[in-house]
């Protein structure tokens, strides 16, 4: 099959996951889709999660938030979970914190479409509590194997939550962010949570070095590069 051919049956893929998620208003559709090969072991997790009611979570949502961007990355962040505006999308970071997510990861070097953005759990806590651990525990197997699915070579983990949750660890991010950690081989780089960025600004500078660091982990230039 030639490569034009295998872009438009991977957007007609795409088109089915949208239409079984009940979207009103599709996200922007790109030309440069992975090649489906890829795409299967993500979409195996997708099609497993269904129109999830393994918490009480999904019955406030409005659309489940399963994570986008690359299969093939070498770059996974995975924040806590969806808020107002992701809930509101079907999208993962696109309030005001994604904004600040979105800036990071282009300083970064790196485009929103080349990383992948997950969630630990995947429906919208109310108020934007922090997940309760009944929630965790019936998401927490979804996004393992996003993990292995994608097989990054580097995570950063955003804020407590997805920090003491995939290192199993009760340790505050203050304590754990600054070095690597190990999750089934792959480095993990905790670093803070955009929103608390959006409220201690002084901090940004500090997940820029996070930053920083996972650039040099992954072989990459960083020079000339300004922080947050």
């Amino acid at each position: 099959m030639s490569s034009r051919q295998d872009t438009y049956v991977a957007m007609i893929e795409l088109l089915k996951v949208y239409k079984h998620l009940d979207f009103d208003v599709l996200p922007p559709l790109r030309l440069d889709v992975a090649p489906l090969e890829d795409v299967a072991p993500l979409q195996a997790v997708r099609d497993e999660l269904g129109q999830c009611t393994r918490c009480k979570l999904h019955t406030g949502r409005k659309n489940i938030v399963f994570g986008e961007g690359s299969p093939t990355a070498r770059l996974l962040f995975v924040g806590e979970g969806p808020g107002a505006d992701e809930d509101e999308q079907g999208r993962p970071f696109v309030g005001r914190a994604g904004k600040l997510l979105t800036s990071l990861i282009e300083k970064m070097g790196f485009t929103r479409q080349s990383v992948y953005i997950a969630n630990i759990v995947k429906c919208r806590p109310p108020g934007n509590r922090d997940p309760e651990e009944d929630e965790v525990r019936a998401c927490i197997g979804f996004v393992e194997k996003q993990i292995t699915a994608i097989a990054p070579e580097v995570i950063m983990t955003l804020g407590s939550v997805s920090t003491r949750t995939l290192l199993k660890t009760d340790k505050r991010i203050s304590d754990m962010r600054g070095r690597f950690h190990n999750y089934n081989g792959i480095k993990v780089m905790p670093t803070f949570h955009p929103s608390y960025l959006l409220r201690n600004s002084s901090q940004k500078w500090v997940t820029w070095n996070d930053a920083l660091m996972v650039l040099a982990a992954l072989g990459l230039q960083v020079e000339g590069r300004e922080g947050l």
